[in-house]
């Protein structure tokens, strides 16, 4: 029998941001599934009959194909914030080394391990989290059991992370739609791997600048062809190539992109990873196009006058998936001073805003009358950015409660399929005829089930604000008439030149 032990540990953390992640919200999960250990985490999470579009749903289906043994440990992932506490990821290292242990000891002794990895964590203590994860697990089972791992296409790759590692490998689309593929091209590697009995040849570049996020969507160019590119490679040379574009705001030494793949010679793995760095490394591509948030609220406005379908508008900088707090105000500021609402009264939406005390007055008014009802409240959160500023203050008026919710969502779109998620008391605001769906956890607005969850069908507006950075094309993008990103105030940086960098490679660019 081929025991193959199973774990997952996802943070995406930018340094810059305003909050920890710390043990209770790898406890909550949030946009994640909760943390889960043991036999119920395959059930949760892979099993056979309802797997989720994560990773270890993916790896596991194809580790049943293959006649392998699980062995859970645990998984334990948090919503992208600012760094991942000292105490979090010791726990979680500490209760997956142990298991690895027992692994070890157990009837059949363990063959392999499988490691579901974002690649973008940073702890209060250790900046590389998951080079410094799979090397204590590497001191525990030796050179000769492999350790394989997926990651986010987001990664920050480190040189200890490949040299520890057997193989790894990332996403190849953004929005992440593959990341139960990706499971299984891990699955893959460990199949090729095992087979030889010792590590790929592998070969690495790594890109001397950074890349925007919103430069780095897989649906448009020049991302789009590069991926094309991958495949086809991987195909001419028997390898298994990947290429991270990294996230771009976490300060240490090793953020930036990078290419690297596994083949059967190592002449196929170096002709393979130079042939994709050569599409890749040419900057002028990467240069992302957003508009500040007074010039992106007035083209929407006058392009939703003949739009047959919404305009969607994200607002990149306080995306939750990045590490902001889905809190800012900046854009619902901007579409009030623009009278948004009142030339599209009731088909303009902004969402999710995170604000648990609003949330909770607009449930409290919904008890104690009949809705529709109006609550006067300050709506969202001025938050410390960069530069010692700080975000626009927050919308404070006489706001109309039109619906409330328990916040129990099961999303629907490509990204994350079949996952439910708890976001607590939710609510439907109303202001000068503009929607707000306001929620009592954080959550990246990419699927329309969320904004459904309050009672607003984001199809008949006019105009859609997304707290998103490029996950919601996935399942915005096939309703939009266009898209729009829009820089306002909030703590992910959409151009990493603006972030107060001190420990990143003097040899690393902050921009194309």
């Amino acid at each position: 029998m081929t025991n193959i032990l199973i774990a997952g540990f996802q943070h995406e953390t930018n340094t810059f941001a305003p909050s920890l992640a710390d043990w209770a919200a790898f406890e909550r999960g949030d946009s994640f599934p909760a943390y889960i250990r043991g036999a119920a985490m395959v059930e949760a999470l892979a099993s056979a009959a309802n797997p989720i579009n994560i990773p270890v749903g993916g790896f596991a289906q194809a580790a049943r194909e293959r006649g392998w043994a699980l062995i859970p440990s645990l998984w334990a992932g948090a919503i992208p914030s600012s760094y991942v506490t000292h105490e979090a990821f010791e726990r979680i290292a500490d209760e997956i080394c142990a298991d690895v242990r027992a692994a070890l000891q157990g009837s059949g002794g363990l063959q392999a391990v499988y490691l579901d990895l974002h690649g973008a964590a940073v702890a209060q203590h250790v900046d590389d989290t998951e080079g410094e994860l799979i090397a204590r697990i590497r001191a525990i089972v030796g050179p000769e059991v492999p350790i394989v791992a997926s990651l986010d296409l987001h990664a920050n790759v480190t040189l200890r992370m490949l040299q520890v590692a057997d193989a790894l490998v990332s996403y190849r689309t953004y929005p992440h739609v593959d990341m139960q593929d990706t499971g299984r091209l891990a699955a893959q590697l460990l199949e090729r791997r095992m087979a030889i009995g010792h590590k790929e040849p592998m070969h690495l570049r790594r890109l001397p600048f950074l890349i925007p996020l919103n430069a780095q969507s897989t649906d448009v160019q020049p991302a789009q062809h590069i991926y094309d590119a991958l495949r086809t490679l991987d195909a001419q040379h028997d390898a298994v190539l990947s290429f991270c574009m990294g996230f771009p705001a976490a300060d240490i030494e090793e953020c930036a992109p990078m290419v690297w793949g596994y083949g059967a010679a190592s002449a196929a793995a170096v002709l393979a990873v130079e042939a994709l760095y050569a599409r890749a490394a040419e900057p002028g591509q990467w240069r992302p196009d957003y508009l500040d948030a007074a010039d992106a609220v007035a083209l929407a406005i006058a392009h939703a006058a003949t739009a047959s379908a919404p305009i969607v508008m994200a607002d990149t900088q306080d995306n939750p998936g990045g590490g902001g707090d889905s809190n800012t105000s900046g854009l619902l500021h901007e579409l009030l001073r623009q009278g948004a609402g009142k030339l599209y009264p009731g088909q303009v939406a902004i969402g999710l805003i995170f604000d648990p005390d609003s949330a909770a007055k607009a449930l409290d008014a919904s008890v104690n009358s009949a809705l529709p009802a109006t609550i006067s409240i300050a709506l969202g959160k001025s938050v410390p950015i960069w530069g010692g500023r700080f975000s626009d203050p927050p919308v404070q008026g006489a706001f109309t409660v039109r619906a409330v919710s328990d916040g129990v969502c099961t999303l629907t779109g490509p990204m994350m399929k079949g996952l439910t998620v708890h976001l607590g008391p939710s609510a439907c605001l109303e202001i000068e005829g503009i929607l707000v769906a306001v929620v009592s956890g954080k959550k990246q607005m990419l699927d329309r089930a969320l904004f459904r969850m309050v009672g607003i069908e984001p199809g008949q507006m006019k105009i859609v604000v997304v707290k998103s950075s490029n996950h919601f094309r996935a399942d915005f993008g096939p309703m939009a008439s266009e898209i729009i990103v829009a820089k306002a105030d909030g703590p992910l940086a959409a151009d990493p030149a603006d972030l107060p960098w001190r420990k990143l490679s003097a040899e690393t660019r902050t921009r194309p």
